[in-house]
């Protein structure tokens, strides 16, 4: 068990009462188990958090207090303090049996070369190719990316970029996109706060959800949520395989030419 898991634990057990679907607990109790535990934290404590929300799982000893058919989530419960709540299975995973669809690359070289990691390389492909005016039918424009805010209820929230969006009757929409890569996770928990966050911060737009996937270095899945008495649905998921030009068939054209819109 790593260092992360230990804290996360001890944390979770000295909170809990049997049969609770809360266990609420603040930023301070990470730094008061790791000295209790010996254990050198990072400079940066978010971490720990981070980690458990979105890339790993908690121990095997906390999911087990579990029922069937629910996990433990983290969430913001304001300023330096969190909770961690029972919710529905919450993990979101491409659907492998959905047919692809071929996108010229339009990715420049050097991008690839020096892209960081896999977040940062599925969204500058997700720029660069337009995946997400394709994949909306929106006119859309990246605004900003990694956007951190505070939302109320919440607290510190953040998604990967934010782009709006202009139809062609005039509407402006807002793109909100987790963006997930390598063995990262992609929840509904990540979901439900952009549409909190776009309820705070853009309340006169049209918030549509969006989270990419990478399934492979060139093939990415799109999912379009929406909410519904506060349960995130899938509206709507694509693949799309960026290729070199050449490799766009005129049978792929026809194929895709019988697709309903």
């Amino acid at each position: 068990m790593n260092r992360y898991a230990r804290i996360i634990e001890v944390i979770f057990f000295s909170h809990y009462r049997e049969g609770a679907n809360e266990v609420a607990f603040e930023r301070d109790d990470i730094v008061r188990v790791a000295k209790k535990l010996r254990i050198k934290l990072p400079k940066n404590l978010g971490d720990l958090i981070y980690s458990f929300r979105y890339r790993t799982p908690l121990p095997e000893k906390v999911r087990a207090k579990a029922p069937e058919g629910k996990q433990w989530v983290i969430l913001s419960a304001g300023t330096a303090r969190y909770r961690l709540v029972l919710k529905t299975l919450a993990t979101i995973t491409p659907n492998k049996m959905l047919a692809e669809t071929k996108v010229p690359d339009s990715t420049p070289g050097v991008i690839a070369i020096y892209a960081l990691n896999d977040e940062q390389a599925l969204l500058a492909k997700l720029r660069y190719n337009r995946l997400i005016d394709i994949f909306s039918g929106v006119t859309c424009y990246s605004l900003q990316s990694h956007l951190r805010t505070t939302v109320p209820q919440l607290g510190q929230v953040e998604t990967d970029e934010i782009y709006i969006g202009l139809d062609r009757r005039g509407a402006h929409y807002v793109f909100p996109v987790q963006a997930k890569g390598g063995n990262d996770l992609l929840s509904a928990v990540q979901i439900e706060q952009d549409f909190a966050l776009c309820a705070a911060k853009f309340p006169s737009l049209i918030c549509r959800p969006i989270a990419a996937q990478f399934m492979a270095d060139d093939l990415i899945a799109l999912f379009e949520f929406e909410q519904s008495e506060n349960v995130i649905m899938i509206a709507s998921e694509k693949h799309y395989r960026l290729v070199p030009g050449e490799n766009m068939t005129s049978e792929d054209l026809t194929t895709y030419r019988g697709r309903p819109l």
